[in-house]
């Protein structure tokens, strides 16, 4: 694709990732002679790979994870707008599209596309100047990436908007519990046949997070009204159903690839030049690892489970300990800070 502008999101602190804009606000001036210039000149059409990295607003995308958390099954999708600065999209703010997309494609209907119109053209009566730069979607429990229907949806909104950048947000894998972020994706077996088929046709951007002074104040806010819940609640509840979707995943592909482990013997050593002909076996080869690759989603899967029991427990360690007091002839009740640094020990060595 002509500017191909294709990120996928992943997961992150906002505490930690923040960019501090200094000064702060700046990212927010809107020059438009520059913009226009800018727009005129088009130096993405002469270089495929000309965007770098893609900066989103912190207030942006936490409208874009709470719309994707609310779609759950289903897919979402939503616009963005923003501006070019050098070689960086820059994300100032994001609205949804009435839009719900089934588990296997999201398509915007003509009543998403006249709602984005009247949406654009209402930002502009308001003098909001940013463009329309790009759009989201979610892929719930299946990874960031682009499937064939999200890259035919890309290339036509860059037919019509250019430059135009895809945001992939995955609000299962969000909120779990898995603590350490890896490149490996446990992908559903019935997304598998069009994963990374159409890689060749996108590629993926640095993404950087940014505030304002504003921006401050308004998560300094929603910290102070959602600081308990976000404490209290467990992941292994508010997640429970992509836990169980990933079980039975790992089901149907243990009994898919069950059938070919009868059939399989250990390979035998070969020179390097007889590797070559392994080549024209890939398709078999590809068989084989399909238990591997179902070894690796149990032991992820296994991995998330236990960062969610030790968070539990570190919890009931900080908020419902009781230090015991020795009474003379009382027997206290209630964990001792020695049985607490005990916990700890255990809950770190399960990890």
């Amino acid at each position: 694709m002509a500017s191909s502008s294709g990120i996928a999101l992943k997961t992150f602190s906002l505490a930690n990732d923040i960019t501090q804009i200094s000064p702060q606000d700046e990212i927010y001036k809107f020059d438009v002679e520059a913009n226009k210039r800018l727009l005129r000149d088009a130096p993405w059409t002469k270089e495929p790979h000309y965007f770098k990295t893609c900066k989103i607003s912190a207030t942006a995308l936490i409208k874009m994870v709470i719309h994707a958390r609310s779609g759950v099954p289903y897919e979402i999708m939503g616009m963005m707008q923003g501006k070019v600065t050098g070689n960086s999209l820059v994300i100032i703010d994001s609205f949804a599209l009435p839009v719900q997309g089934t588990e296997t494609r999201v398509n915007a209907a003509n009543e998403a596309y006249e709602y984005m119109v009247q949406y654009i053209q209402g930002s502009e009566r308001v003098s909001r100047l940013e463009n329309a730069v790009g759009w989201y979607h979610s892929h719930p429990g299946y990874g960031c990436w682009l499937s064939g229907i999200d890259v035919s949806t890309q290339l036509t909104n860059q037919k019509f908007q250019d430059p135009f950048v895809a945001v992939v947000i995955d609000p299962n894998r969000t909120i779990s519990a898995d603590a350490i972020s890896s490149e490996y994706q446990s992908i559903p077996l019935s997304k598998i046949e069009d994963f990374g088929v159409h890689a060749n046709q996108y590629y993926q951007l640095e993404v950087q997070i940014f505030k304002s002074s504003l921006d401050d104040e308004l998560l300094g806010l929603l910290w102070n009204k959602y600081w308990v819940n976000t404490l209290s609640q467990s992941p292994l509840i508010s997640n429970r159903a992509y836990a169980v979707s990933q079980l039975n995943d790992l089901h149907q592909k243990l009994a898919k690839a069950q059938s070919v482990v009868p059939s399989t013997r250990a390979p035998v050593p070969m020179v390097e030049k007889d590797k070559a002909l392994m080549k024209k076996d890939d398709k078999k080869k590809d068989e084989v690892n399909q238990l591997t690759k179902s070894v690796r989603d149990a032991n992820k899967i296994a991995i998330e489970a236990q960062h969610g029991l030790i968070a539990q427990v570190l919890k009931d360690i900080i908020f419902s300990m009781r230090p015991a007091v020795p009474i003379p002839g009382i027997e206290t009740e209630g964990t001792t800070v020695a049985q607490a640094g005990d916990l700890v020990d255990t809950a770190m060595s399960i990890g």
